[in-house]
């Protein structure tokens, strides 16, 4: 009897835990499909459907100003079912709160409603060289160094990270590898005072430099002040701006985002291209053409959505690519779309299909996954390769995304951003 008991309130126990992890699952897929922000433009009817079992309300002082459902709401509480589809339209700009709630009744998230003017970009798709100096001196990491007596040591140990900026040494400001080692060595082995950048907050340390065989002092850190590369311009915008790569310049060792202090892109020429295959993806082998009249633009910002900043002269297509309108999340839709960039040698569109739309934003420069469907694209890169980042993408005449990475066991597959998420940073 006392084993009936045991054995019931072990399968009472089962039933509870599983019914939990349901519940929990359910509430997390529902999450993960609702943004954390839904962007319209102003004076422009947008539809949704997210087919959910939430409703919700828009909160606004501009009583008139937001619609649903084509109709005007004439209050400061304007309700929503996200059970149906419906439309937005706003008279005005602005940032709003949408509160949800599950069935109705139970709290649930709140996102944000953006309101923006309308607006257009020049979808590029060219190659571009990237040339951007560190903000500070990146530490990569530490390592042993032998000393003049034979014995190895640590200096640096526990007291510079990977992923700091070394910004001063002694009190004098350092930007370049070269003025480092300089006040290293004058140091003649006494202690250097060291001022570094670490996850934002500047702290100081104190490091002996140890004196190797050859008769050079060293404190043992392997350190980066610069880097270079190939990638593609997603959009100039009409005032000036430009975006490019859909995902932040990342340091090749340490994988973190880079501080920048300062960056240009330039014009680059593809040389030769190494397809893709599975397991391998390839690469797109290019000359960067730097000088004056070679400049396209300058890098004002590093950011997880790409690189961004102004045009150094009105890039030219010969008349043959517009300014398009972008379209936002909501409306991009599974199935052919294209791409555009230049491996053979100018630029073309090539057709791909959008296989899935993810509105979370749980990864924002994974938002979208497309397959390359295009044989001549195929027949020349075998997908995706490295290089293609930034490539945008456009659907029903409007700018949609950027290619932002490929599938390594895949290399027709791959990864993009909405345009909206590379927008919100020229905002």
């Amino acid at each position: 009897m006392r084993k009936k008991k045991v054995y019931r309130r072990i399968l009472v126990s089962l039933f509870l835990i599983n019914l939990a992890a349901i519940i929990f699952f359910g509430i997390y897929l529902l999450e993960r499909s609702i943004p954390d922000e839904i962007k319209i433009v102003k004076d422009r009817e947008e539809s949704f459907n997210f087919n959910i079992p939430i409703k919700g309300n828009i909160e606004t002082e501009d009583i008139g100003v937001i619609s649903v459902n084509d109709t005007r709401v004439p209050s400061n509480q304007i309700d929503i079912d996200l059970s149906e589809p419906f439309t937005l339209q706003s008279s005005k700009t602005g940032r709003f709160n949408i509160n949800l709630k599950l069935f109705g009744f139970i709290n649930f998230k709140k996102i944000s409603l953006d309101v923006i003017e309308s607006v257009e970009l020049i979808p590029c798709g060219i190659p571009i060289g990237i040339s951007v100096e560190t903000d500070g001196i990146l530490v990569l990491g530490n390592s042993r160094i032998t000393g003049y007596d034979g014995l190895n040591y640590e200096p640096a140990h526990n007291k510079l990270k990977t992923g700091d900026y070394i910004i001063s040494v002694n009190n004098r400001e350092v930007m370049h590898k070269e003025e480092l080692i300089d006040e290293i060595q004058k140091s003649q082995g006494k202690d250097v005072k060291i001022r570094v950048r670490r996850n934002g907050e500047i702290i100081t340390v104190n490091i002996t430099p140890v004196k190797t065989i050859n008769g050079d002092y060293k404190i043992g850190t392997w350190i980066r002040d610069d880097t270079q590369g190939i990638g593609t311009l997603t959009f100039i915008s009409t005032d000036g701006y430009f975006g490019a790569l859909g995902h932040g310049i990342t340091d090749i060792d340490t994988g973190l985002l880079m501080e920048i202090n300062n960056g240009i892109i330039y014009d680059a020429e593809i040389m030769s291209i190494v397809k893709g295959k599975e397991g391998e993806p390839g690469e797109l082998i290019g000359m960067i053409r730097q000088g004056e009249r070679h400049k396209i633009g300058y890098i004002t910002n590093n950011t997880h959505q790409g690189i961004f900043g102004t045009v150094n002269r009105k890039y030219k297509f010969n008349g043959v690519f517009k300014p398009v309108k972008i379209g936002l999340k909501q409306e991009v839709k599974v199935g052919k779309a294209y791409i555009r960039c230049m491996v053979e040698g100018e630029i073309k569109d090539y057709e791909i299909e959008i296989q899935k739309v993810d509105m979370s934003n749980s990864n924002q420069s994974k938002g979208l996954v497309i397959k390359i469907t295009d044989k001549r694209l195929l027949d020349v890169t075998g997908g995706i390769v490295q290089g293609m980042s930034g490539s945008p993408i456009i659907q029903n005449d409007k700018i949609i995304g950027a290619v932002t990475h490929v599938f390594i066991q895949d290399s027709t597959k791959g990864y993009g951003t909405f345009i909206e998420n590379m927008v919100n940073k020229l905002e």
